[in-house]
């Protein structure tokens, strides 16, 4: 990579660019909010300056409403400051477009292997029939979550999609336009958005970007693959959470799940139909006219009546008619086009995405107990059966069960979910809904319920066309993992039902709650070792494991680069699929635009084959895992004495924008399990778990104990041998370098003021030593001098994004002392607070 050149385009494409839009957007006169634009560079300045010297938020913004602003009341200095959010959250959605708009022009510039590269080099080093062969059976799935981090209204992405267009064309004047209408524009939701909500803010993308940009890289890879006769349309799937995922979530119903179901197939109906609608003016010959027409008939009709069907086969057969008369009569005009509409109805069928359900096993459990009791195989509970009588009613007794037997509404809906999964396969197609997702799997039994329930709502147990995914999150869940898929596959009725799935077993591993759990390095360690251990199982049984992260946004969650992380996956490890959660922010950054699209599941291809297809294989020696397993377990004791500190959850509760998160028209999930009063810690959502961390600036789950672990290996005389391990294990650098991610976000100076407060100034400095410590250690054993030294676009739009958002920061912290003090107004400073969230939560771009 040409280092000077990329961040020279950078800054003349982006930085520059954004600079001049910016002061014109800061000019622009808002009804109500006049002259306000014209202060933020100098409350940047008074900010920056501030913090720096040591001071507190309240001392800053008080000075400058006294010595710069000249605003004396109290109501003005609000309003003021609520005009200032305003004018930031939008200056965030300008530096995206800008930002989003030299994506594709400065992929030119950097190093990454396209997928047309990387086929020539395996040509050179397996041949043609090696890559040939892999590509036709391995596939990558992305499956978008519904978790709130994403709330832009589809109006905003619009007024987004039109501002990247008018910034590559430099369009002054329509820019100009576009930005007064992004200022009178709400960008934020009026009221909670409901589940369905949810589910077409999603849809919007997939309508609007992934229909076209799923098409196009299959027509890039099948032009790229030495195969004339490659097949493979399950290379790029896409999975679909809003609506099936419950855990947590009681506004999520059976019925919004058959909403769901309906509203992806109608939407994708209405894809088709455009698209032949566009075909029918190019394919004007007599013998295709009727064929085409009589086809846009059929799909006309099931785009608003989900009750009007068209199953795949009633699409594709008058398609390859006309394909047909194309190639004997028509002199093959339009062929690759109808042969994209063709492709596309091979990978999206009747379903577009594939809509996956999940719900907690706590769930199953009181189900299946309240099951028992009604049949009189128990009296109270589950305990009175000793574990094999369970296992062997769960297995061979059959039930008829009825979701009007029972009185308690979510043990009604899940039963009804259940049973109306038939509905949406017969709408849909199977692979429109056929995985089961199970939360909190931690024993057999989370299997084995749901494989009970299933066939006690009516399924046939000798074919049942679902996946029964087991989701391991906890450390406790990991470690049990090898044992419980030991046991399910030696039940013969499972081990029956795995043979018709394919012989194929879908293992989720949570990223988030493991975090949440074990700390980041321990978390990441333990997924690696139990996706090592689970493929050795799978393989002894003949089965394929597939393997299916639920990744968020920062590294504290699985995110950050993402790719590098499947490069880096040991031999060890079953390499037949990617699956990963694509969620919040993440979706618009990652997978906003066709671009973004393209590249990223690009470098997900990529990743996934160059472990089967390359000779240099991620082996790691003996010495080399002890020496992580090490660090994994002494970070662990750092980061669970932290957890088990009596000022951890109270910290959160009253310094953080914990509480906020439930408070906000952000998503429809409450932001913690169960209805307790008193918060602990197992209940927390991952979401404003890891988000508030960021919203302080301190990211704690995304380094924590990092430090303190690589410093104990120094002090044992082993730098040499955490240098060489950054230098040549691809999962250890991955490690290292996403922590420094979370680490070039922290900013400790914000809340400095929390060192003088009696209560938690203790903790306040357990953390920002660890901080310090953790920033060290990774440049010392990186050989590097900054953080993120060799990922220059990033850590320039990192630097942006927080020059942007500091007064959005400090207004925050401001109010936050200002309820802390009882100052008065609290309900605005309340307010003030969980308006604060949004801006910063789109200028981390990954915070969540």
């Amino acid at each position: 990579m040409n280092k000077p050149v990329l961040e020279k385009e950078f800054e003349k494409l982006v930085k520059n660019k954004f600079n001049v839009y910016n002061s014109l957007f800061l000019n622009l006169p808002f009804q109500n909010i006049s002259n306000t634009g014209m202060f933020i560079p100098l409350l940047h300045h008074v900010c920056k300056e501030g913090l720096e010297s040591g001071s507190e938020p309240l001392d800053i913004l008080e000075s400058f409403f006294d010595e710069q602003a000249k605003i004396t009341s109290e109501q003005d200095r609000i309003d003021f400051i609520f005009r200032v959010i305003q004018y930031i959250e939008r200056q965030i959605v300008l530096y995206d477009s800008a930002e989003d708009a030299a994506f594709k022009h400065l992929l030119n510039f950097d190093d990454h292997l396209s997928l047309k590269d990387f086929i020539h080099f395996a040509e050179n080093k397996k041949g043609r029939a090696g890559i040939a062969e892999k590509l036709a059976t391995f596939s990558t799935r992305i499956v978008f979550t519904a978790h709130p981090t994403q709330f832009y209204p589809p109006s905003v992405l619009d007024i987004i999609g039109k501002l990247r267009t008018l910034i590559t064309e430099n369009n002054i004047n329509e820019i100009d336009l576009t930005l007064q209408q992004l200022g009178l524009t709400s960008l934020i939701n009026s009221k909670k958005p409901t589940p369905l909500d949810e589910a077409k803010n999603i849809i919007y993308f997939l309508r609007n970007v992934y229909y076209d940009a799923v098409g196009e890289l299959y027509s890039y890879i099948k032009k790229n693959i030495p195969s004339r006769n490659f097949n493979n349309p399950d290379i790029i799937q896409l999975g679909f959470w809003p609506g099936g995922d419950r855990d947590g979530n009681p506004f999520v119903t059976s019925d919004t799940t058959m909403a769901v179901a309906d509203e992806l197939r109608m939407s994708l109906m209405k894809c088709y139909y455009n698209e032949i609608k566009d075909l029918q003016q190019k394919l004007t010959f007599r013998e295709v006219e009727d064929i085409i027409t009589d086809l846009r008939n059929q799909l006309y009709v099931t785009m608003f009546d989900p009750e009007k069907l068209i199953k795949v086969e009633q699409i594709l057969e008058p398609l390859y008619a006309v394909r047909k008369s194309l190639v004997s009569k028509y002199n093959r005009l339009y062929l690759e086009e109808l042969d994209n509409l063709i492709d596309k109805v091979k990978i999206f069928k009747t379903h577009f995405a594939s809509l996956d359900i999940r719900q907690n096993h706590a769930v199953h459990q009181q189900t299946v107990e309240e099951v028992l009791k009604t049949e009189g195989l128990i009296s109270q509970s589950l305990d009175e059966l000793t574990r094999d009588e369970l296992i062997s009613i769960l297995i061979h007794k059959d039930i008829d069960i009825h979701a009007e037997q029972f009185e308690d509404e979510l043990l009604r809906d899940t039963i009804r979910t259940i049973t109306q999964l038939k509905s949406i396969q017969m709408k849909n197609g199977e692979e429109g809904c056929n995985r089961y997702i199970i939360s909190n799997s931690e024993d057999i039994f989370s299997v084995l319920f749901v494989f009970a329930l299933f066939r006690w709502c009516g399924w046939d147990e000798r074919e049942t066309p679902f996946d029964i995914i087991p989701l391991f999150e906890s450390m406790n869940g990991m470690e049990n993992s090898k044992l419980l898929m030991q046991e399910l596959f030696d039940i013969p009725e499972y081990r029956s039902h795995i043979t018709q799935r394919k012989n194929r077993q879908t293992i989720m591993l949570g990223f988030s709650d493991g975090t949440k759990d074990g700390g980041y390095l321990q978390a990441n360690w333990s997924i690696f070792t139990t996706k090592e251990e689970l493929s050795a199982v799978c393989e002894q049984y003949g089965i394929k494991a597939i393997f299916f992260d639920g990744r968020g946004g920062p590294p504290a969650r699985g995110g950050g680069k993402t790719h590098r992380f499947y490069a880096a996956q040991s031999q060890k490890i079953a390499n037949h699929a990617i699956q990963l959660t694509i969620q919040g922010q993440t979706i618009t950054s990652k997978y906003g635009t066709k671009a973004h699209f393209i590249h990223n599941c690009e470098q997900l291809l990529t990743a996934g084959l160059s472990n089967s297809l390359f000779d240099k294989e991620n082996t790691l020696s003996e010495k080399s895992r002890q020496t992580i397993d090490a660090l994994a377990q002494i970070s662990f004791y750092k980061y669970n004495d932290l957890k088990n500190h009596p000022m951890f959850v109270p910290y959160l509760e009253n310094m953080s924008t914990l509480k906020y998160y439930g408070k906000a028209n952000i998503g429809s999930r409450p932001s913690k399990r169960g209805n307790k009063k008193k918060l602990e810690l197992k209940d927390l959502r991952a979401i404003p778990f890891v988000g508030s961390w960021s919203q302080l600036r301190q990211n704690v789950p995304g380094y924590f104990g990092i430090g303190t672990a690589i410093q104990a290996l120094i002090k044992d005389g082993k730098q040499d041998e955490l240098v060489e391990l950054f230098e040549e294990i691809p999962f250890f650098k991955a490690l290292i370098l996403n922590s420094m991610m979370s680490l070039s976000k922290c900013y400790f100076e914000l809340t400095s003021y929390i060192a003088k407060n009696e209560e938690y100034k203790d903790f306040w400095n357990i953390l920002f030593e660890e901080y310090k410590l953790s920033k060290e250690m990774v440049l010392l054993i990186s050989n590097y001098s900054a953080l993120m030294e060799e990922e220059h676009i990033s850590r320039n739009s990192i630097e942006i994004r927080e020059r942007i958002v500091l007064p959005l920061l400090v207004i925050q912290q401001y109010a936050l002392q200002k309820i802390e003090h009882d100052s008065g107004n609290t309900e605005n400073y309340h307010k003030m607070v969980k308006r604060s969230l949004y801006g910063n939560i789109n200028a981390a771009r990954n915070s969540a």
